[in-house]
């Protein structure tokens, strides 16, 4: 059975990803698709670190920025919680968009955005693929964005398809850095 998961306001819950030799989540392989690398781990944790990350990334959920009120709705209706046993798959994708991108109100960024069909194409996904977007430029961290996705294993070849769609929309073209770790639970 899925449970709505709501996207709606509601307190901030900060994130800390970990790499290093320990952590809940094995790293299968990582890839840099756009931009500098981040030096890669064997383990990705989001609990206190027990030894010295090789780095950590922070960010924080926020309300959706770029969402209508229809859109959330149907986002909310059709989404799984993360965490779900079945779902021992994960990626982590930090990205950076540019200064291009950051230059453009507000309006103009959603006009991208929809254009793109960031959100129809995303449903189509749903509820296999379950989704957290954590912000982090406010931070000052070295990514705008941290996307965290979990799925069920048979389920990455969808997954690949979801990004793939996404990575040749207008909105993928404001993208200067981007990584995308793909994971297991190791539990």
């Amino acid at each position: 059975m899925v449970r709505a998961v709501s996207y709606g306001v509601s307190a901030p819950l900060t994130v800390a990803f970990h790499a290093g030799s320990q952590g809940e989540w094995r790293v299968v392989r990582q890839t840099t698709r756009i931009g500098g690398e981040l030096p890669v781990a064997a383990r990705i944790g989001t609990g206190s670190p027990v030894d010295t990350p090789l780095w950590t990334l922070t960010g924080f959920t926020s309300n959706l920025r770029y969402t209508t009120a229809s859109e959330r709705q149907r986002l909310d209706a059709r989404s799984a919680p993360l965490g779900r046993s079945e779902a021992r798959m994960a990626a982590l994708i930090p990205i950076r968009k540019s200064a291009a991108w950051w230059a453009m109100a507000q309006d103009e960024r959603r006009a991208v955005y929809e254009r793109s069909g960031h959100t129809p194409i995303g449903l189509g996904y749903l509820p296999g693929i379950a989704r957290r977007l954590h912000h982090c430029r406010d931070l000052g961290e070295p990514f705008d964005f941290l996307t965290w996705f979990e799925f069920e294993p048979e389920l990455e070849g969808e997954f690949d398809d979801l990004l793939a769609r996404l990575r040749i929309t207008e909105e993928w073209r404001y993208i200067d850095r981007e990584i995308d770790i793909r994971l297991i639970r190791t539990d």
